[in-house]
């Protein structure tokens, strides 16, 4: 089923929610088509990868660095970039099981044969990574296939989104601008999500969301709450497996807890019409009070304060009529915790 996404669609009370596999699948095509049906049944829109063209994307120096640590799949960043990169025909099975499970597929490509590549699976949409903002070459690239972007703002100003949301808006409209902050994972300090309202302010047309890097789930429905709609967190099966952004991802469980807590917020938002609902008559009748006899009464007595109580349940007249009744008489004979009615006095 093929799923077409505007993203003038999520400006507001609708979401959309992203599961960042990016490069935890560990080069696994096994891995990744399990991690896209747990992203699935955890209740996410969208799974995204990565992808590089490695050796046009690095200089030669950088791409033999040695890259010998706990988190390397290769003996240079190059080769260890390489090992987790998946070539067309995988991409073309996880498309294909994307779509065979309905579920959106598609990924952020960091150079300009990484868009080809991507054109070529046929994906949807794409994330631009923050640190291409200032890359208006590529910016254009990938506005020119005309299909929506998600262009992510981390290690940048406002002059930076400017400048990026200018370049990309004169050729294509279909944009979301995420709030971000590129550093992984990101303490809570440095979250600074006061700007989601900043960016709802200057750009009233385009959808804002949150690219969350914070190692938790309580970012995503602070972001809401500020006007964010569009929602990505890094995912992972295993927190504890090898990879540098695997220790901040949420695994099922808790990816399942943010996108519950995040579709609960416009059902608890609800009406601003306040009014008795009907789930409350039950219990608030129980607790109320009514005006009743604080004794047996006489008819042709007169009313004091004294003769009146106000009991449970309700049902009876509401406790703030009370003075209607003082010094009037009363034309019959009630018992205690009788109700009191308006015809029973003159």
């Amino acid at each position: 089923m093929k799923k077409i996404v505007n993203l003038k669609n999520f400006l507001y009370k609708k979401i959309f929610i992203i599961a960042e596999i990016g490069h935890n699948h560990q080069g696994s095509l096994e891995i990744a088509k399990e991690m896209i049906l747990k992203a699935k049944l955890s209740g996410v829109d969208a799974v995204k990868l990565q992808k590089r063209s490695n050796k046009n994307l690095y200089t030669k120096e950088f791409y033999n660095t040695p890259y010998d640590n706990e988190n390397s799949y290769g003996k240079t960043y190059g080769l260890h970039r390489d090992y987790l990169e998946f070539n067309f025909n995988q991409y073309k099975v996880l498309s294909d099981y994307a779509k065979k499970i309905n579920i959106i597929f598609f990924s952020t490509p960091f150079d300009f044969e990484s868009v080809d590549f991507l054109e070529k699976v046929k994906v949807p949409l794409y994330k631009i990574a923050s640190a291409d903002i200032n890359n208006e070459l590529l910016l254009n690239y990938i506005a020119k296939t005309k299909k929506p972007i998600l262009l992510s703002t981390g290690g940048c100003n406002f002059s930076d989104i400017n400048r990026a949301v200018k370049s990309i808006y004169s050729i294509n409209r279909n944009l979301a601008i995420m709030h971000c902050t590129a550093s992984y994972p990101c303490e809570i300090k440095d979250l600074n999500l006061n700007i989601i309202k900043k960016l709802k302010k200057k750009f009233k047309n385009i959808p804002i969301g949150l690219s969350d890097h914070e190692n938790g789930i309580d970012a995503a429905p602070i972001a809401y709450m500020l006007g964010a709609r569009i929602f990505e967190k890094h995912f992972t099966l295993n927190r504890s497996w090898k990879g540098t952004d695997q220790a901040f991802s949420l695994e099922p469980l808790g990816l399942s807890k943010m996108v519950r807590n995040l579709k609960r917020i416009p059902h608890m938002l609800g009406s601003e019409n306040k009014k008795i609902l009907k789930c409350e008559i039950k219990p608030i009748n129980k607790m109320k009070k009514s005006i009743v006899a604080a004794k047996d009464l006489c008819k042709g007595q007169t009313i004091q304060m004294k003769d009146l109580a106000f009991k449970s349940p309700g049902g009876g007249l509401e406790p703030y009529n009370f003075k209607y009744f003082l010094e009037k008489k009363l034309k019959i004979n009630l018992k205690k915790d009788e109700l009191l009615s308006f015809k029973n006095v003159y």
